[in-house]
């Protein structure tokens, strides 16, 4: 449920869902805006997405970000399947 995330995990997917909209770059804007560095933000971006409290909080943005990283897995996988061959 909603009441599930905190502060942080809102602002964290509400920034991930605005930024298609902003210009600039992303890494200032995590620093500027959420205090933490990308490597940070993207750590929990990852595994707030798994949750499901950041599911009902905004199901398309979970959703395309799950398909995103399944799909990155998928070509890691390709790519070290092809140099063990």
């Amino acid at each position: 449920m909603l009441g599930e995330l905190s502060d942080r995990d809102r602002a964290i997917l509400t920034l991930e869902a605005a930024w298609p909209r902003h210009g600039g770059m992303k890494e200032e804007t995590i620093r500027a805006q959420l205090g933490m560095s990308p490597a940070r933000y993207y750590q929990l971006l990852g595994r707030l997405i798994e949750t499901e409290a950041a599911l009902d909080f905004d199901p398309l943005l979970v959703r395309r970000l799950r398909r995103l990283r399944d799909a990155r897995a998928g070509q890691r996988t390709a790519r070290m399947r092809g140099f063990v061959g």
